[in-house]
């Protein structure tokens, strides 16, 4: 497997995740959603639930799950090393999150259906989180989320519009930046199959009859799926499941859109420049700067009194009922 010692997350980092983390950071009310989380949300309320409630691997603990996570973290340049838990879960999902004490968390759904290779390349995409510091705004988006509604009741309405308009932003920078993190598969696995695999089992590959899927087909629906863009109606209706037609927003691109973003990488010049070592370097990391610059964003700071002269007239008329 190649190792990219000093590589720089911006060096495989999709443009589409760049262009939505700069929307969203620029967005009114970023700011304000980043003190608040700052301010209230912390990570070892999480870390104890995982420490009492999932197995840690460790050299003796899921061994073999250790070797090949060692390696990703080697082959992407990631310092400190993550925590790596394993969870009793049938679903094959996985994710990243942390930021001062980052962590993976694997289902034991992905190591039941997925082959060696395959759950190496899992581990790399969830490390691809770390690694470009994608963690603490996932966190943000779900605190951004699960506040959202109380803090729209405590604000007759403005804080929810805010709210939902951020929220928007939030879900669509968190499906471009799924896109870079299966860069990071690939530059690890350095096998396009072999993270396409990964995808098609955990969209929806069955043990029983894992040997009537094919890869091949896969690959053509995925194609099927980007000639639906030639009616303009199928586009809206792309837009509207992706942002909660069907109940709720998605955090994932579909696996057959990864899949095309990722085709056009694995063939692309940047990768090849990059395979060979000709890369943007920065020393290791896997933390970004969410520091809300209050001094730069008036609008935010407006709001924000607003919100607390409204809070204090609900007080005022609780009191006297």
């Amino acid at each position: 497997m190649p190792t990219y010692t000093g590589i720089s997350s911006e060096a495989f980092r999709h443009p589409l995740d760049r262009q939505a983390e700069q929307a969203l950071r620029s967005f009114p009310g970023f700011d304000l959603i980043a003190r608040k989380f700052v301010e209230f949300v912390y990570e070892r309320p999480q870390l104890v639930y995982l420490m009492g409630n999932t197995i840690q691997v460790g050299p003796r603990q899921y061994s073999t799950i250790y070797q090949m996570f060692r390696e990703c973290v080697r082959d992407l340049d990631i310092y400190p090393e993550p925590t790596l838990f394993v969870s009793q879960n049938p679903l094959a999902n996985s994710y990243a999150l942390g930021q001062e004490h980052p962590y993976i968390v694997i289902n034991t759904g992905v190591l039941d259906l997925l082959d060696e290779a395959e759950i190496r390349a899992v581990l790399a995409h969830e490390l691809g989180h770390i690694k470009c510091g994608h963690t603490i705004l996932i966190q943000m988006a779900m605190w951004a989320m699960n506040t959202a509604s109380a803090l729209g009741e405590l604000t007759f309405g403005i804080g929810n519009f805010v709210s939902s308009a951020l929220i928007y932003a939030f879900f669509e920078w968190r499906r471009k930046a799924e896109l870079t993190a299966d860069r990071a598969a690939m530059l690890v696995i350095d096998d396009l199959n072999t993270v396409m695999s990964s995808m098609m089992k955990i969209s929806g590959g069955s043990i029983k009859y894992a040997n009537e899927c094919s890869l091949q087909e896969f690959i053509q629906q995925s194609e099927n799926y980007q000639a639906l863009d030639e009616d303009g109606l199928n586009q809206i209706y792309k837009f509207l499941i992706y942002n909660g037609a069907q109940g709720m927003m998605l955090t994932h691109p579909f696996a057959v859109e990864r899949v095309h973003y990722l085709k056009e990488w694995a063939g692309s010049e940047e990768y090849q420049q990059i395979k060979k070592g000709n890369y943007q370097r920065s020393p290791a990391s896997g933390a970004v700067d969410v520091t809300a610059q209050t001094n730069q964003n008036q609008e935010v700071e407006n709001l924000r009194k607003k919100i607390e002269e409204l809070q204090r007239e609900i007080n005022r008329i609780q009191r006297s009922e």
